[in-house]
């Protein structure tokens, strides 16, 4: 592939789109993004990349031309019209955060911050949904010196997994509970402010379950990706939608063949991508790590009950995870 070509970052505008916006400008080499809009609204709306202004362009078969790459982080809507307008060969390469082309024959699963090596040049690059790549660095980590028996996770996720609709909506819910108003419940179907949920109502725009089905099937290929902490086995799952705007959380019971010790745990999982919030330091949260690449891990403690078993607290940027893996795919190939 030619070099500095530039590249289409459909969903401008989106959450994910001004995080993507934002890695890019803070690292180097410049990508030469060119903003899209994911939606007619956004359309012609002047934005900024790093300190340069910039025009977001419409999406149509002119502004997808000759374009390296096409990062995709709007609605599903534009990323399936995305797709229909590059669907040429020779077209650019598609790195799909959004999940519109996952089904796809030529999809290939990524996630550089777990990758031993880089995946090659391919059609179309669907990176990994965020709570897979966090958990995979942690497991993979682990698996490295102390040889996994079995584990378990609960995972919490924000509202804005769901987009500005989602942290609208909890924002609005939790307005109308104080004021004994009638609760908007377009994204959930169900009542979030204040509130905990194992299931969304049945007329949600997304059902957790096709989410937690996703995070599954995503972290078992990246478990089974070559290189160091290969094998770790298939943790259970059970994702809950908390009450939260920004940033996801994990609850980890780990139980391993040889029992490990604190202090083995601490330094064996700490690197460049997992911080380690070790014993006199306050455990992670989700707000404290926003903005942060990697993932933060702390508030270890010994089961009790379980012998060789440990609880692990994790947090995890949810919209940085995805785009600094979006913007290490483009710069692979581009």
């Amino acid at each position: 592939m030619a070099k500095r070509l530039p590249v289409a970052l459909v969903g401008g505008e989106s959450l994910l789109g001004r995080e993507i916006r934002d890695v890019a400008a803070a690292s180097a080499p410049a990508l030469g993004l060119r903003p899209i809009a994911g939606d007619e609204e956004h359309a012609g709306v002047i934005t900024s990349l790093g300190d340069e202004p910039a025009l977001i362009g419409g999406l149509d078969a002119g502004s997808l031309a000759d374009m390296g790459a096409v990062l995709l982080a709007g609605s599903n809507e534009s990323s399936r019209k995305a797709l229909d307008l590059v669907d040429r060969d020779p077209g650019p390469v598609v790195i799909d955060l959004t999940g519109a082309a996952e089904d796809r024959p030529d999809a290939r699963l990524r996630a550089p911050l777990v990758e031993s090596e880089a995946a090659g040049e391919g059609a179309v690059h669907v990176i990994a949904h965020p709570a897979a790549i966090a958990l995979a660095l942690f497991f993979r980590r682990l698996q490295v010196r102390d040889p996994i028996r079995r584990s378990l996770v609960q995972i919490f996720a924000p509202a804005s997994e769901y987009g500005v609709e989602g942290m609208e909506e909890l924002q609005r819910q939790v307005a109308a509970l104080l004021s004994f108003q009638k609760l908007p419940k377009a994204v959930f179907d169900a009542q979030l402010g204040f509130n905990l949920l194992a299931r969304h109502g049945e007329e949600a725009a997304a059902p957790l379950e096709r989410t937690e089905l996703r995070i599954e099937r995503h972290l078992a290929t990246l478990l089974g990706l070559p290189g160091a902490g290969a094998g770790a086995p298939m943790p259970s799952l059970r994702l809950i939608q908390a009450p939260v705007f920004h940033g996801y959380s994990f609850s980890a019971w780990v139980q391993f063949h040889d029992d490990p010790g604190l202090e083995a745990l601490e330094s064996g999982l700490a690197c460049e991508w997992i911080e380690v919030r070790g014993t006199g330091f306050d455990p992670p949260n989700n707000a404290g790590h926003a903005g942060r690449d990697g993932i933060a891990v702390g508030a270890i403690a010994e089961d009790r009950n379980q012998s060789g078993a440990w609880w692990f607290w994790l947090v995890a940027d949810n919209l940085r995870l995805p785009a600094a893996n979006a913007v290490a795919v483009a710069r692979q190939l581009l």
